[in-house]
Parts: structure tokens; sequence; C-alpha cells
């Protein structure tokens, strides 16, 4: 019995060490991780993109298509219509690609059925798809693009 004593106090200075490196463990832990944060907030803040006080357009000329429709009849699309965008690198950028803006309108607009495009709600759906597709990267280094609105300008289906 007068073992049992001594190893009890052998765990304690074993104990001891172990418990104040678990400590120490958690305070440093816990620095790391408040130290962290403070850095990820001030990193990782959105850049805020500056609006134009007054709204940019850029136009696209008037373009005449054919329109997906009967086997038989030949229906055509004549649509001008103005972009409205929120910065003046997004207009720059589309000015200075607008031979694949034009491109890719073409192909969207030649894709639709006349009888949905003489509804509003069909010139609304093509507005939301005109943006989705100039949305789709066109080059390497393009800045992200702040297309705000489609405004047609000239819409005829015949």
């Amino acid at each position: 019995m007068a073992e049992t004593p001594n190893k009890s106090r052998g765990w304690l200075w074993l104990g001891i060490p172990v418990v104040l490196m678990l400590l120490v463990l958690v305070a440093m832990n816990i620095y790391l991780l408040t130290k962290d944060d403070g850095e990820k907030t001030a990193t990782e803040e959105p850049e805020v993109v500056q609006k134009s006080a007054t709204p940019i357009y850029v136009n696209i000329d008037p373009f005449t298509v054919n329109l997906r429709g009967d086997l038989y009849a030949s229906r055509l699309l004549y649509m001008g219509l103005s972009l409205q965008v929120g910065d003046d690198d997004t207009r720059d950028f589309l000015q200075e690609n607008m031979p694949q803006v034009r491109s890719r309108l073409l192909i969207l607009n030649s894709s639709q059925n006349p009888e949905v495009l003489a509804t509003p709600e069909g010139k609304e759906q093509l507005a939301d798809a005109i943006v989705a597709t100039l949305s789709e990267p066109m080059a390497t280094g393009q800045p992200e693009l702040h297309i705000d609105d489609v405004l047609f300008t000239e819409f005829i289906v015949q």
C-alpha cells in the first residue's frame, strides 16, 4: 500500500506538463484563427464597380435574320437594339468586339420561333437570352461585362 501514493504522484508530475502544453496549443490556435479572420475580411472585400451617373449605351446596327418556322414558309426578323451597360470598360470591350457580338446575336436570333417573338413575353425572354449570350467569355483577358438592359429600337417579325 505504500506504493500507491508514489504512483499517483508520478502521474501528477507527468500530467501537469501535458496539460500546460495543451493549454499553450489551444491559445496559439485561438490567436492564429482570430488573426486570419481579420486578414480575410481585408483581402476578400468585393471590388466595387464604379457605375456611371448617366446611362451608357452601345448601339448595335439593325440586322435581318431568317427565323425558324414552317418548312415551306420563310420568316424574317429585322431587329435593331441598344445595350445599356454599367461602365466604360464594358462599352469599350463590346465596341472593340462588335463582329463577334453581332455573330452571337445572329446565331441566337436565327433559332427563335416567330410566334413566340410576337408576344411581349417572347421579347422579354429574347432580351434575357441576349444578356446571357453576351455574358459568355469572348476573349482572353475580358473584363467582367455589366449589361444592365437590352433595348429594342427596331423589331419586325415577318
